[in-house]
């Protein structure tokens, strides 16, 4: 995304506040203004204007995230022609797999989690709807990034690298465009345990009618709990098929 020519700065620390304030689940004055190059008086107003509006809470001495986001958030991802189309997708593969299924999106080179829904032995995880993740260490990031052009690929890895986040987190450049041309070929991605130890995913593309991801979707599960036949056979057939129609969907209606 291009910085802007004439960013407003009093614009841009704001939403620098609320950013960490979500970051570190509620933060105090003094907590902030360590992060921030402003005082702890300018802090304090900031947090004021937003509390005053709603954006944030005041709970004792810490500030959190308030529920003027929440229509914000939800009026954004209604908009997004995906979610309407994939919802009851994933709600269904969710009940047919009883796993924890997630649909995700890619903004500015990170991805966003649109969507999750919950089977009857769905594992809990750190995601959330609108939690954002690097794309390289998920198997529905590689899943999107092997239905872009290489340049793009190129600039995103560029932009964020490919840092560990386990000890199985592809992060040789070139072994990582080999995945994802592998990716490409058979059409799914996979993710043993690349973002998170013990978990393991399988996750499908959805792409437009120029055969270019515009999301993808996962069925995630504990790594103890799958078997190879599951993991390479079964779940990739299920997150294919259920891609499919959500392409269909999107693309046609």
């Amino acid at each position: 995304m291009a910085e802007p020519k004439h960013p407003v700065r009093t614009v841009d620390r704001t939403l620098e506040i609320v950013e960490i304030v979500q970051e570190l689940d509620g933060a105090g004055v003094s907590e902030i203004a360590e992060r921030v190059d402003i005082g702890k008086s300018a802090v304090h107003n900031h947090l004021n204007t937003l509390a005053n509006r709603e954006y944030l809470t005041k709970e004792d001495d810490e500030y959190h995230i308030g529920l003027s986001f929440l229509s914000l958030g939800v009026y954004a991802r209604n908009r997004n022609g995906i979610y309407d189309a994939a919802r009851h997708e994933v709600d269904k593969l969710a009940e047919e797999t009883g796993e924890l299924v997630n649909l995700l999106v890619e903004k500015n080179g990170m991805g966003i989690y649109l969507y999750q829904a919950k089977g009857e032995n769905a594992v809990e995880l750190d995601t959330y709807e609108g939690k954002r993740v690097l794309l390289h260490c998920t198997g529905l990031g590689k899943a999107i990034l092997g239905f872009r052009p290489r340049d793009e690929v190129e600039e995103i890895v560029d932009e964020y690298g490919l840092p560990a986040m386990t000890e199985n987190t592809i992060t040789d450049r070139e072994s990582f465009l080999e995945e994802l041309d592998e990716v490409r070929e058979r059409k799914y991605a996979t993710d043993r345990e690349e973002r998170l130890t013990g978990l393991c995913c399988v996750a499908a593309p959805i792409t437009d009618d120029q055969d270019r991801s515009i999301g993808a979707i996962s069925v995630a599960c504990p790594l103890h709990r799958i078997g190879d036949d599951r993991f390479y056979n079964e779940l990739p057939d299920a997150v294919l098929g259920t891609a499919n129609v959500i392409e269909l969907a999107h693309n046609y209606s």
